[in-house]
């Protein structure tokens, strides 16, 4: 067989960030600041652990509205990542829209964008992957994008109450 029939498309799990990974507290853009939801690791490994790639997907209109930085973005991010690695997650890639909602632009949820970049760099099958968010754009979003399965943390009915409740559906979904 050669090289090329052999390579699959990846399947992978796009998550929003604040709401889904930590605690949305409103502009989050400091380490002191960031605190992981409850069983937010443990799910990320569940997922690594069924052959889904992780990538982050969120908006960040706190750099377009002048809030705070890119390179408080950056600093943020490196931290989440660094501390995801120590819990054995490794995420492959953090897409994110800088921009305030009133720029219209292609890569701010609801909009597609970001999923479509990441897909496209990565290869992955978008029909059997799955976006989790805590918001309706979050869901639009997927949809657009053509992802499979689109989950939404909530208290509303049909929601899921966080990650690890997600992890446990899509896991008892397998078995």
């Amino acid at each position: 067989m050669n090289k090329i029939a052999s390579m699959e498309k990846i399947k992978a799990v796009f998550l929003d960030r604040d709401g889904v990974i930590n605690r949305d507290g409103g502009y989050v853009c400091r380490a002191e600041d960031f605190e992981f939801l409850s069983g937010v690791p443990e799910a990320l490994a569940g997922f690594s652990r069924l052959g889904y790639e992780l990538f982050v997907v969120t908006n960040q209109s706190g750099i377009g509205r002048g809030y705070y930085s890119l390179e408080d973005f950056f600093s943020l991010n490196e931290y989440m990542l660094d501390e995801l690695a120590k819990n054995g997650v490794r995420i492959r890639g953090v897409y994110f829209c800088p921009h305030a909602p009133e720029a219209n632009c292609e890569c701010r949820k609801p909009r597609a964008g970001m999923i479509l970049r990441a897909a496209s760099e990565w290869d992955v099958d978008l029909e059997r992957s799955i976006m989790i968010g805590d918001k309706d754009s979050d869901v639009v979003a997927g949809r657009a994008a053509g992802v499979g399965k689109c989950y939404k943390i909530g208290a509303g009915v049909g929601e899921y109450s966080n990650l690890k409740a997600v992890f446990e559906a899509v896991n008892s979904n397998l078995n």
